[in-house]
């Protein structure tokens, strides 16, 4: 594949330990119910008296075939098909349902860069500290004006150089490395440490190359970009990773090429209820070639995961 980077390669030449995932890490209890949250429930009192909903039987015989056991923060974007949070009145809260059993906090305001006009989630400590089991999951996107002095740290520049691939993919890469290192320093500021993993949203309503309203079409630079975030989090220590998306979107943002390092997939199904968000933990429904872990159901103004 064109410009493909050797990720090995690439970490040994900056003195980065390639650490190899277990493709389990992120694996939560079959069955189990989660959600994610962010910066749009601030000032509400979710997760504390919400609750959601008994979890769908899917027995040993009857569980999906490939199945094992993030709309990420997202802007408010009703119209994307595929799935994506829908700000709709809060749905009725039944006492008798079971808290969820974890959660995934967004560390961003809806963009992959972090600046005073779209500061970091200003709710991410409290959400964080009331959410069970929590992970975190942040922003991704790529423009070309991101390769600039404010947004592309000198860190991920200098780091940049061993990178196998073009300059404008290597400039990309940096822009993947500067977003990690934004949203990790962020999370670290407010004491937030040991998440049980990384999620990285990965979906249209972003800027990306080939999308509306950027001015380039060359697929790899975003590619390029998400390695970059995954490779800077391998070499933090922040793992597991895994990868918010669906194939539609995926193929739209990244097409034929592929990302190294991510150890499981969190598909936005666009469904409504559990059950129907349980059958799609199949193989089939892979976007990366990882084992579907989570697959997110929409049910009000919090979304739903359930735990393949």
């Amino acid at each position: 594949m064109h410009g493909v980077m050797r990720v090995a390669a690439v970490l040994a030449a900056i003195g980065v330990a390639l650490v190899v995932g277990n493709a389990d890490a992120l694996a939560y209890q079959s069955g189990s119910i989660g959600y994610d949250i962010s910066y749009l429930q601030c000032g509400t009192t979710y997760p504390s008296n919400v609750r959601t909903g008994n979890p769908p039987a899917v027995s040993p015989t009857t569980r999906p075939s490939g199945s094992r056991g993030q709309f990420f923060g997202r802007l408010p974007q009703s119209t994307l098909g595929t799935g994506g949070l829908r700000l709709l009145p809060p749905p009725a809260v039944s006492t008798a349902s079971p808290r969820a059993s974890f959660g995934i906090v967004g560390v961003d305001s809806g963009y992959p860069f972090m600046s005073p006009a779209h500061p970091g989630n200003p709710c991410l400590a409290d959400e964080y500290a009331r959410t069970p089991q929590a992970g975190l999951y942040i922003n991704t996107g790529y423009d070309p004006s991101y390769t600039d002095a404010n947004h592309t740290s000198a860190s991920c520049a200098s780091q940049s150089a061993a990178v196998t691939g073009t300059a404008d993919q290597k400039k990309a890469w940096a822009v993947g490395c500067s977003e990690a290192e934004g949203d990790y320093g962020y999370a670290g500021s407010l004491g937030i440490t040991s998440p049980v993993g990384w999620w990285l949203d990965v979906e249209t309503v972003n800027s990306w190359c080939g999308q509306m309203g950027t001015n380039c079409t060359d697929l790899t630079l975003n590619q390029y970009t998400i390695q970059g975030i995954i490779d800077t989090l391998t070499h933090i220590g922040a793992l597991p990773i895994g990868i918010y998306s669906n194939k539609t979107l995926w193929s739209a943002i990244v097409g034929s090429n592929t990302v190294h390092g991510q150890t499981a997939d969190w598909v936005a199904s666009g469904t409504s209820t559990a059950q129907a968000a349980a059958a799609r933990c199949t193989s089939s429904n892979s976007f990366t070639g990882d084992p579907v872990t989570l697959v997110q159901y929409i049910t009000g103004s919090v979304d739903r995961d359930y735990a393949c």
